[in-house]
């Protein structure tokens, strides 16, 4: 072989080994091969007002609870990880961003409801709430059924106007993490009317006892039981609840206060646990000064007892 045609079989050798080795084309003059052209992106169709999917969130892989699972019991809990929505008997709960919620049982709560979260996969984790029973009372008040109003007909005209009022203000919506903590009471005093008390005024029925009475002298000081937003503070008596002041904690759960003698904060105001709201008084239907402390939560009318617990003496 010449030196002449040896150089050209060495030069294609080596073109060959690179080609192999994947750096050059196999033939060396071959132009590049066209790049694949890239797939277009997914675009998701646009649906207009459609709502934020929400995200996952922390959680045990059950549900955690505290609290009281009675009739006007109140239950703080934890939902398991990886919930997107939770619903109490079909209804939406509200959850907070660390995964806890709040639901209550009315006074006339069945004896069972159904607690559904629905994981970011589809499936589903139920809890079944088994709700005890409370132990009711009949209470006698020598009070008129209608309370400060003059006559039958004066309480079947003013009455509207306030409940109307009182259900705006608890229709707000406000931010407080009130209702994480633990509750203490306003007043310190002799409990003389219990929550969920079938009562009778001057021999006329009533509707139960909505609340927790504590009997203590007019003026005495009164206080928020927890963090909250003032969602309603009468501008007068009203017929029944008198001086009414109603605070909100956050999550649906709101205080309730009648009777008050004197109102020391004003719709708007952002309130602290311990902090003074007023003083205790005996306006509207009532027989001496006491001050009546309410809880509901939505619609379901609740036994502070159970949130505050027992009173310290």
């Amino acid at each position: 072989m010449t030196a002449r045609g040896a150089a050209p079989r060495a030069i294609a050798s080596l073109t060959l080994a690179i080609a192999a080795a994947g750096c050059v084309p196999a033939v060396a003059d071959s132009p590049p091969a066209p790049k694949a052209a890239a797939a277009p992106a997914a675009v998701a169709p646009s649906v207009p007002n459609a709502p934020p999917v929400p995200k996952p969130l922390p959680g045990p892989a059950g549900f955690a609870f505290r609290g009281s699972m009675i009739q006007g019991g109140t239950l703080i809990g934890q939902v398991p990880g990886g919930t997107r929505t939770l619903t109490l008997d079909g209804a939406p709960v509200p959850v907070a961003g660390d995964g806890a919620f709040l639901i209550a049982f009315d006074r006339d709560a069945p004896a069972s409801q159904q607690l559904v979260a629905t994981l970011s996969d589809g499936r589903t984790v139920a809890r079944t709430l088994s709700i005890a029973a409370g132990n009711w009372r009949i209470e006698n008040i020598n009070a008129p059924y209608r309370g400060s109003a003059s006559s039958d007909a004066e309480f079947e005209r003013r009455r509207p106007a306030e409940l109307a009022q009182i259900a705006a203000a608890r229709a707000r919506h406000v931010e407080s993490d009130g209702w994480r903590q633990q509750f203490r009471w306003p007043a310190t005093g002799r409990l003389s009317g219990f929550f969920g008390s079938q009562r009778v005024y001057q021999g006329k029925p009533g509707s139960y006892h909505s609340g927790t009475d504590i009997a203590v002298p007019a003026g005495t000081p009164f206080f928020a039981p927890a963090d909250g937003v003032v969602v309603l503070a009468a501008d007068a008596p009203f017929t029944l609840e008198g001086n009414l002041l109603i605070v909100d904690h956050g999550m649906g759960l709101t205080s309730a206060f009648l009777h008050c003698q004197r109102l020391d904060v004003k719709v708007g105001d952002h309130v602290t646990q311990g902090q003074q709201l007023g003083t205790v008084g005996a306006t509207g239907r009532a027989t001496g000064p006491h001050m009546h402390w309410g809880l509901k939560w939505r619609d379901a009318r609740l036994d502070p007892g159970t949130l505050a617990g027992p009173m310290a003496r």
